[in-house]
């Protein structure tokens, strides 16, 4: 059984000062050097063999769509204003507008699009403004939904930072509005989502089963630490490895079993990093109880998405680790184009066609079956 035809097991076995550290899958023992030279080996095979892109792009143009995009962003005319009147955000998130949206998906075969607001979010305000806020961009989000039937779903945002505020409008997003799922940032000033302060959020997202998604923010510890490198080149791909990391070591993974949660980015750098958070609970004893099966077990039950990670290098470490069955299908739409993805799926050369068809849609509709109605 290949890693991704059945839940993968992997463990890790090894003293904390690093000698005879050893990786497991299905009670096979691997060294590092051999579980590298295995990743490594695999990715070639794949490559030589499944790189198609050509022949996938010209029968997607000529099937109806049927892709679910899980990572896409809207600019309600709300957020943008506050956008401007607070001097964040770029040009392509400014001028979004719901008809881009539908032609960039025509053109990629995208079916469903799930609309999110990106980051900041509400970070830059809080009180009574960041609820009206996230309550406009909401409704915004239901009207889109309701005028284009079958097109798009919707993560409703919350001000985390604002319990009662956030219990309140997953209360109105989820029974009133009828969104599918919560949409969280990774970090809000400085607290990730394993955070205490957040629990009664995570017990009421628990009860209810809720698929969450995430996006990475920049952190205000974080801010502008290199002159030539802006947050999205590298820091928030390490916000979202901090907050997986929270999740996990915070106890929350194992507290909130019925949240589904859904990263950006492939993870982040969490698959490169894969030894480090294996090795935690050897590292700190306090972190063991977090993760009884091994960290593995819990990254393994998360889901990610393939935004602006849909590459050889990114998907083949990412499938290194994590089953096909819990990679979704992401754009990240405006910042880029379905297409892209579509594409660099097929030319990346790390999934079979079956797997392709399950990451474009069969595997968000575990997750939101109402999107195939």
């Amino acid at each position: 059984m290949s890693r991704h035809e059945g839940k993968a097991r992997w463990s890790y076995r090894g003293c904390a000062c690093g000698c005879e550290d050893t990786l497991s899958l299905s009670g096979a023992a691997l060294s590092r050097r051999q579980f590298m030279a295995g990743v490594a080996g695999a990715a070639t095979v794949a490559a030589a063999g499944l790189g198609r892109p050509e022949r996938a792009a010209a029968q997607s143009a000529e099937t109806k769509p049927y892709r679910i995009d899980v990572h896409h962003h809207l600019s309600p005319p709300t957020y943008i204003a506050a956008a401007i009147a607070n001097n964040f955000g770029n040009i392509l998130s400014r001028n979004w507008t719901p008809e881009k949206s539908l032609a960039d998906m025509d053109q990629a075969g995208i079916a469903v699009a799930m609309l999110s607001v990106t980051q900041p979010g509400v970070n830059f305000t809080s009180g009574e403004a960041a609820r009206k806020l996230v309550r406009e961009c909401n409704e915004y989000s239901a009207k889109l939904i309701a005028d284009h039937p079958g097109r798009f779903g919707g993560f409703a945002m919350l001000p985390l930072t604002d319990t009662d505020g956030s219990l309140q409008e997953i209360a109105y997003a989820l029974d009133t509005l009828k969104l599918d799922g919560i949409g969280l940032l990774t970090n809000y000033r400085d607290k990730w989502l394993g955070d205490p302060s957040f629990l009664p959020v995570m017990e009421e997202l628990n009860r209810r089963k809720c698929v969450v998604y995430t996006h990475p923010a920049t952190a205000d510890c974080c801010v502008n630490l290199v002159r030539t490198e802006p947050p999205g080149m590298i820091e928030w791909g390490t916000d979202t490895s901090r907050t997986i990391g929270d999740i996990i070591f915070s106890g929350n993974a194992q507290k909130f079993r019925d949240i589904r949660w859904i990263f950006s980015h492939a993870g982040g750098t969490m698959p490169f990093l894969i030894e480090r958070f294996v090795r935690q609970p050897l590292l700190d004893p306090k972190s063991k109880p977090m993760v009884p099966e091994g960290t593995l077990a819990e990254l393994t039950r998360f889901y990610y998405d393939t935004a602006q990670t849909s590459n050889k290098a990114a998907m083949s470490a990412l499938a290194a680790i994590i089953p096909a069955s819990q990679i979704l299908f992401g754009t990240d739409f405006p910042l880029r184009t379905g297409i892209d993805h579509v594409k660099g799926l097929r030319s990346a050369g790390v999934f079979t066609d079956a797997q392709i068809m399950d990451i474009e849609r069969g595997n968000a509709l575990k997750l939101l079956p109402r999107l195939g109605a």
